[in-house]
């Protein structure tokens, strides 16, 4: 075979356009169908591109209308074939996981938990950013070291968790507020404790 200039630029043309599949995709595919129950996804409290360019739209559909939606799914389902546990409220399920019947408790663990922790996430992560103001702020600045010596340990916290996980602020008993991590979708809630941040 001959090489020739036109065989090199249609070659560097074929690499230079991906195929469809190798593009990113613009919307993320449809989520989970919805599961009629006592349990609702909420929806973003803003814009899905209201924290570009740090979380691109696509990502936050694709983990808000699929991810988070399939926790909710999972709950329903679960709520379903467990009319006591339908009549609760997601703070009380998870303040009493071992009401919930031992076969069920692990999906409604994860699922229950994964609800919460997402719905907390939505609320909090939007926004011009900043850092803690007034009462929080002497609070963090007591209890954490600070704003910045608060971010470093949270941060720490986060990398160190093994695939999934959480951390969070939490409020102890005595009023303190404590950096607190949990695996999988575990929540301080299902303690009964107070999350802060």
């Amino acid at each position: 075979m001959v090489i020739t200039r036109r065989l090199i630029l249609g070659a560097t043309g074929a690499i230079l356009t991906a195929p469809a599949w190798a593009q990113a995709p613009t919307q993320p595919p449809a989520g989970p169908a919805p599961v009629a129950g006592p349990f609702l996804l909420p929806p973003l409290p803003y814009a899905a591109e209201a924290n570009e360019p740090h979380i691109d739209a696509v990502t936050m559909r694709l983990h808000h209308d699929r991810h988070h939606a399939a926790y909710v799914a999972n709950l329903n389902s679960a709520a379903g074939s467990n009319p006591a546990m339908a009549a609760m409220s997601l703070q009380d399920i998870l303040a009493n996981l071992s009401a919930i019947p031992e076969a069920q408790r692990n999906l409604v663990r994860n699922n229950a938990g994964g609800h919460a922790n997402h719905t907390m996430f939505w609320s909090i992560m939007g926004g011009l950013g900043g850092g803690p103001a007034g009462a929080v702020r002497a609070a963090v600045e007591r209890d954490l070291g600070g704003f910045e010596a608060m971010k470093t340990a949270f941060n720490k916290a986060g990398l160190g968790q093994f695939g999934s996980g959480w951390v969070f602020i939490t409020v102890d008993r005595a009023g303190t507020l404590v950096l607190t991590a949990r695996p999988n979708q575990d929540t301080p809630l299902m303690e009964g404790g107070r999350v802060l941040l």
